[in-house]
């Protein structure tokens, strides 16, 4: 991605500290949204999402963040992409991805939690995809970029969890970028 050429310089020179981590979960087909909000509810992975960035900065886009139910999400430098708001009360706004992530230098984790732009604009410069595959067929019209599988390998996987509540299977995996 062109755009973020001087930025991937950047973070593969090895002079960033910090993980740029995306957090996402994703049913069959790559689906994980429609209508700008979660078809699911997964008490286990809300419960999981909250436990993993609580005391980190999160990154998302301005549908993303006008979807969330809370806002600005608690105990998390909550970080908001936006070309058309200019200011957003507990939350931070940044033009693009690029200025977003330039504001996290010096942090050990940051983590993008969403939408599929935010998604399509990271997964190239990513550390670390924190997975949960929701094993279920979802009607839906967002979706998570192709997680090319030479690019990524896998560093953990639970085993396959049953949400009662929403009938449905689903399993967390940690990916890492492999090394070149």
């Amino acid at each position: 991605r062109s755009t973020l050429f001087p930025y991937t310089t950047l973070f593969r020179s090895g002079r960033r500290k910090m993980t740029l981590s995306i957090i996402v979960a994703v049913a069959n087909g790559s689906v994980i949204g429609k209508d700008n909000s979660l078809i699911w509810h997964l008490s286990d992975d809300l419960k999981r999402f909250k436990r993993i960035t609580e005391g980190h900065t999160v990154i998302m886009g301005r549908k993303t963040y006008m979807s969330l139910p809370f806002r600005p999400l608690k105990n998390r430098r909550n970080i908001v992409i936006s070309t058309s708001l200019a200011d957003i009360d507990g939350a931070e706004v940044a033009h693009s991805v690029e200025e977003a992530v330039a504001l996290c230098r010096t942090e050990d984790e940051v983590f993008i939690i969403g939408g599929a732009s935010v998604y399509e604009q990271t997964i190239g410069i990513a550390d670390k995809i924190y997975l949960t595959r929701v094993l279920k067929d979802f009607e839906g019209d967002t979706f998570f970029p192709e997680i090319q599988d030479s690019r990524w390998q896998s560093v953990e996987k639970s085993e396959i969890l049953f949400d009662e509540k929403e009938k449905t299977e689903f399993y967390y995996e940690t990916l890492v970028r492999k090394q070149n």
